[in-house]
């Protein structure tokens, strides 16, 4: 039988819709305006592969000026589309400008071959002794490098901590290609509107950026002056760490959401982890669970009380806003239940509630004491899935998932755990017929 969406339901999928609407109506408006810039440049291209090179670089511009609207946590975007979606189209728009500055490049340099009549490798040295292509090159290498690093392959053999010191370069590459373009434009310097439009485009990108993660965090940290006040061990691998500060109700940070996290003087600046709040948030006290997977991570219990924080945040759309049924299904792998257990906390998390933590063994099972009692207050079901996946053991598939939870498909269901799990069980909530808008889902997916 259907159930009607609870009121805050309906304006948080209206309020999502119209994000994904805004951002579809400026990513298509603006590339209908770089086509248009790059068919009046301000002088023409001497030869059709020069031609496709500028092209290429056009929209090398433009996707890094979008990229830098996904990595600038844009509260307007964070909150309606959620991370793990940002952090998706993230990556793909990273490897898109990887294989544009792999092109761009290529394609004029075999243009000034063909019209200067001299070997690759000389043309080459002629345009590097130029400063500004100089610049644009080394931008180029460094981009391969972060794509490099981004590859599954190469990740699954670097800690957090290495791959996001790596990723680092990215603003260096900004601060390059912004000066290359200066140089070495041609479509958006046609015109006074076309340059005013293009810096325009940019500095809005830049500006999201600064003031998303530098200025807006530096006041809020200033305000609320957070410090430890207490570092609880959980299990021989999970540490929880509690926070405390003022006017911390000024945050409207809702269960579900997550911060990224600093511990100036304990680690170096630039460490920085997202990390789940692991119950509701209550105006006075933060907190956070995290699993010994990084160094820094496995640091945590090393926090002297009294040590200072500093946050980012609150980002994620993991919360009761987004319902749309009136009983709820929870889904967590491994650390992942720490916005779960937040959320079984939410008084606004109301009806019948089913909860799914898989973990390897009930060890493994961080903060399940919690969770019982919990389960019990709420008179939620609680399911502790544990064992390798087999043949015989497979806890999250379609017959499973319908075995534990016969009508998941009148659920709003909310997931939160590794990648890999998280896909698998997308797969199964798609066999089980759980419609998009009531699958809430963060994964574990690496970010800027």
């Amino acid at each position: 039988m259907y159930t009607a969406a609870p009121p805050q339901g309906r304006r948080r999928i209206g309020q999502a819709r119209a994000a994904y609407l805004l951002l579809w109506l400026f990513l298509l408006v603006n590339l209908m305006v770089v086509e248009v810039m790059f068919a009046n440049p301000s002088r023409p291209a001497p030869n059709t592969l020069i031609s496709i090179g500028r092209f290429l670089g056009l929209h090398l511009g433009f996707a890094m000026a979008m990229q830098l609207l996904l990595i600038g946590r844009v509260p307007f975007l964070e909150r309606r589309i959620g991370m793990d979606k940002l952090t998706h189209w993230h990556r793909w728009t990273g490897f898109t400008i990887f294989w544009l500055v792999v092109l761009h490049p290529t394609f004029v340099v075999l243009g000034y071959v063909q019209l200067e009549r001299i070997a690759l490798l000389a043309e080459i040295v002629k345009l590097a002794a130029y400063m500004p292509v100089l610049l644009g090159m080394i931008a180029a290498v460094l981009v391969g490098v972060m794509a490099f690093t981004s590859l599954r392959m190469a990740r699954r053999r670097m800690s957090y901590e290495a791959w996001h010191a790596t990723h680092l370069v990215v603003y260096v590459v900004i601060v390059l290609s912004v000066i290359h373009q200066v140089y070495e434009g041609t479509a958006f310097a046609s015109s006074t509107l076309t340059r005013t439009y293009w810096w325009g485009l940019w500095a809005f990108a830049i500006g999201s950026l600064l003031v998303n993660r530098l200025i807006v965090p530096l006041v809020r940290n200033a305000r609320h002056r957070l410090r430890v006040v207490a570092v609880v061990p959980e299990t021989d691998e999970a540490v929880s760490v509690h926070v405390a500060g003022n006017q911390l109700d000024l945050l409207r940070a809702r269960p579900g959401q997550f911060f990224w996290w600093r511990f100036p003087g304990h680690n170096p600046w630039w460490q920085v982890n997202p990390w789940s709040l692991s119950a509701a948030p209550d105006g006075r006290t933060l907190r956070l669970t995290a699993k010994a997977i990084g160094s820094t991570s496995a640091g945590l219990r090393q926090l002297p009380v009294g040590a200072r924080v500093y946050v980012e945040g609150p980002y994620g759309a993991l919360t009761t806003a987004g319902r749309t049924r009136e009983n709820a299904l929870l889904i967590a792998g491994g650390i992942g239940i720490t916005p779960i257990r937040a959320l079984l906390e939410d008084p606004d998390l109301t009806g019948d509630i089913v909860v799914l933590y898989r973990a390897r063994t009930p060890a493994d099972a961080v903060l399940i004491d919690e969770l019982r009692d919990l389960a019990q207050a709420r008179g939620a079901r609680l399911h502790l899935l544990t064992g390798r996946t087999t043949d015989g053991n497979q806890p999250l598939s379609p017959e499973s998932l319908r075995d534990l939870v016969p009508d998941i498909a009148e659920r709003d269901v909310y997931l939160c755990g590794p990648a890999a799990m998280a896909t698998t069980v997308q797969r199964s909530l798609r066999a089980l017929g759980v419609p998009a808008r009531q699958r809430h889902i963060e994964a574990f997916r690496l970010g800027v």
